[in-house]
């Protein structure tokens, strides 16, 4: 959880980095590469998710901070020939409902429940990246139901920062400052996502910088700082060990996110993805190489093998 990774993982979409002749206005407006469904939860919160292929396990797919459904593109093109695949926008992410919300990790693992229960699933593998993972983790926490399997890719929650080095952050991380990032830091950020970003994940930083043109900029600049401190308020760290689920784990060795490089120099992917594998009693760590944080990406090959043998076993 770096302090780089606000910016790092920001929303994305389609487009190029060649000016468009109109403005996007709303982040509904992006086109999906699946149809879009929408949920209508409680409180009146409405989660938008596509939902393809089918087979006798159900994956859930929970992207991470900035991020939204379309972090799973490289895997559920290739995982729907075997399950049904389900990836949601988070609430306040996407297409999904915007509003007043806590945005911390109880919040988002309620409206990850609310949706499989809305849904009526059973077997489901819940596959979390990033914040994701900390909120899949959460999700099995409070409420382990109809969940069969974890698969975490570099989850938040297993690095822990004391109290001064969770202050400092959460200091850090501000509105201004996400709304004050100039372009070619936005380009850098979003590069040290990966070992070596493809090509065919630029279009991230193309919509990083339409999406500051849309009606939901401001309240999504606000909330950022909200998520931030949610996974900061509410650890798993010390939890792990209350998870029974198989979880099947992993981790890019060139992560230049997780460890924090900042607070945490003398620690590196490996040590994070080794304490949190012991910690899960029931747990399998793959450390992929040439990967960095955006590891179902980057190693799509790789990670959709494994994640189909887990399930399958």
């Amino acid at each position: 959880m770096k302090i780089f990774i606000t910016f790092l993982i920001l929303l994305p979409g389609l487009g190029t980095l060649v000016a468009q002749p109109e403005k996007i206005k709303s982040m509904q407006d992006w086109d999906y590469p699946y149809e879009v469904r929408e949920a209508a939860l409680q409180d009146s919160l409405r989660i938008a998710y596509i939902d393809e292929g089918a087979g006798p396990f159900t994956l859930v797919f929970v992207h991470g901070l900035g991020s939204y459904l379309r972090a799973w593109d490289q895997n559920i093109e290739v995982l729907r020939r075997d399950f049904r695949c389900i990836a949601l926008d988070l609430p306040g992410y996407g297409k999904s409902s915007k509003g007043a919300y806590d945005y911390d990790m109880s919040f988002f693992a309620g409206a990850v429940r609310q949706l499989i229960d809305h849904l009526e699933l059973e077997n489901v593998i819940l596959v979390g990246h990033s914040m994701g993972g900390q909120i899949a983790m959460h999700t099995v926490l409070h409420d382990p139901r109809k969940i069969e399997k974890l698969v975490l890719l570099a989850p938040a929650g297993f690095e822990a920062f004391s109290e001064k080095e969770s202050n400092w952050l959460q200091s850090v991380y501000t509105s201004g400052l996400i709304k004050a990032t100039p372009t070619d830091q936005i380009v850098k950020n979003f590069e040290l996502n990966f070992y070596d970003m493809p090509e065919n994940a630029r279009f991230m930083i193309d919509d990083r910088m339409y999406m500051r043109e849309t009606v939901e900029y401001d309240r999504y600049c606000g909330m950022i700082p909200k998520c931030v401190a949610g996974m900061l308020n509410e650890p798993v760290v010390d939890r792990l060990a209350d998870i029974a689920l198989p979880t099947l784990i992993f981790f890019g060795s060139a992560d230049q996110l997780i460890p924090n490089r900042l607070l945490h120099k003398d620690l590196d992917p490996g040590h994070v993805a080794e304490s949190g594998h012991r910690a899960l009693p029931d747990s399998k760590l793959q450390m992929v190489p040439e990967a960095g944080h955006f590891v179902q990406w980057e190693q799509a090959e790789w990670v959709n093998r494994e994640i189909g043998a887990f399930v399958k076993e």
